[in-house]
């Protein structure tokens, strides 16, 4: 690199311009390897996932389970595994008042990021999304702590409506990216959402500006070329994969205990696979 940031803006433009045209899929390692066996497989950005990098920690899916400042570490030990673009998955933005949130992601921005994401999820189950004031001021907040950066990091607001179980997930949902779009937000995201019409409701409410779409299990309707048809410009799994390292962890070993055989072993990727890729860095 010529200076410090040229690799973070070349990682920038490239991330912008995926969001132009077309649908991406934005896939999310949990770890270095899982990252670069992504890269390998011709992904052409990653985004972390922060329930993903909780288990790998034994710590459950929550936004105080993990400290910000080794979750900044973590992002950034994913910029640093591959030149592919990385969104950080920067949850509430570890605070909770705007001038706060905007501290975290001048923080976040400088771990080499090329994109990050604010959600309105307070972390509280007796509250668990910001009023609507706030939530705004919130990404308004991001936005000039990125502004102020000099690097034009994608900004995705992020509606947490549906995956908290609000009575009316998806008029919040469209009104609250509606007015995040509005507050800065490059790219807007409702994950949970997954009604083709509700999608294409959200694409229209919002647009020219993208849109992501998490698909987090097997759905026929939810694929890479009916939501481009919809106008989705980007497709994230947030831990889905990390999900079924997991689950072909755990058949694995049940099985094991259990049957005191290790027929289970059968499945596991070859050492000369895995040398193959992780040596080629």
């Amino acid at each position: 690199m010529n200076n410090p940031n040229s690799r973070q803006l070349d990682a920038v433009a490239n991330f912008r311009s995926l969001h132009e045209s077309g649908c991406f899929i934005l896939p999310n390692p949990f770890d270095r390897g899982s990252a670069v066996y992504l890269q390998h497989l011709g992904f052409r950005a990653l985004a972390t996932t922060s329930a993903g990098f909780a288990f790998t920690r034994a710590l459950p899916d929550e936004v105080s389970a993990i400290p910000r400042d080794v979750m900044l570490e973590h992002i950034r030990d994913i910029v640093l595994a591959t030149p592919l673009p990385v969104n950080a998955d920067f949850q509430n933005g570890y605070a909770h008042e705007p001038e706060a949130v905007a501290e975290s992601v001048s923080l976040c921005v400088a771990t080499g990021v090329a994109g990050l994401s604010i959600e309105d999820n307070t972390g509280a189950t007796s509250k668990p999304l910001y009023d609507d004031k706030i939530a705004v001021e919130r990404i308004q907040a991001a936005r000039r702590a990125i502004d102020q950066s000099g690097i034009q990091v994608v900004l995705t607001g992020r509606c947490e409506a549906a995956l908290v179980g609000h009575p009316n997930a998806f008029e919040l949902a469209l009104k609250r990216l509606t007015e995040f779009a509005d507050a800065g937000a490059d790219c807007l995201y409702a994950p949970g959402v997954t009604d083709a019409e509700q999608i294409s409701a959200i694409v229209k409410a919002v647009s020219p500006k993208p849109v992501n779409v998490l698909v987090s299990r097997p759905d026929p309707n939810l694929t890479l070329s009916r939501l481009t048809d919809l106008g989705v410009r980007r497709i994230s799994v947030g831990s889905a994969l990390s999900r079924v390292a997991w689950g072909a962890f755990i058949e694995a070993a049940r099985s094991i205990a259990n049957t005191g055989q290790f027929e289970s072993l059968s499945g596991g990727a070859s050492f000369a696979a895995l040398n193959e890729v992780f040596g080629r860095k």
